[in-house]
């Protein structure tokens, strides 16, 4: 079995930069030997994790911080911002039947993540949020 293997990105607020970090993904799934069908639902919750930090820090994230750790059995990921931080209970959850009445379709950030999760945390304050993703691999 291979050891545990770490990535650390610190992702400038730079158009489509989430690419980077999914390409690191990508290749340490392939050092592990990790299937790519194991890794799709891992790459939206990623893309999801990212964007929600560059666009809901209101503009004060310069960068994100996002951090990979991978086994063969599982993945852990941590992306971190540094606005001014939210209450994560505040945030209700979607109502695709009220989303379908608004002009509004977004807010389905969270939910999706959770959904897509083995495990999901939320930690959030004043100096900025930090989002801990668990997938399981195996």
């Amino acid at each position: 079995m291979k050891e545990p293997v770490r990535l650390k990105i610190a992702l400038p607020r730079v158009p489509d930069i989430e690419l980077v970090a999914l390409e690191g993904l990508d290749r340490l799934a392939r050092y592990m030997g990790i299937a790519e069908e194991k890794i799709g639902e891992a790459r939206i919750v990623v893309t999801e994790a990212i964007l929600n930090a560059f666009e809901h820090a209101d503009g004060t994230n310069e960068f994100v911080n996002v951090e990979f750790t991978m086994t063969q059995r599982e993945l852990v990921v941590f992306v971190q911002d540094f606005g001014k931080g939210f209450d994560p209970g505040a945030v209700e959850k979607p109502d695709i039947g009220k989303k379908l009445g608004s002009r509004r379709k977004r807010g389905w950030g969270l939910h999706l993540m959770k959904s897509l999760s083995d495990g999901f945390q939320i930690q959030s304050g004043s100096a900025g949020t930090t989002i801990t993703i668990t997938k399981l691999l195996d």
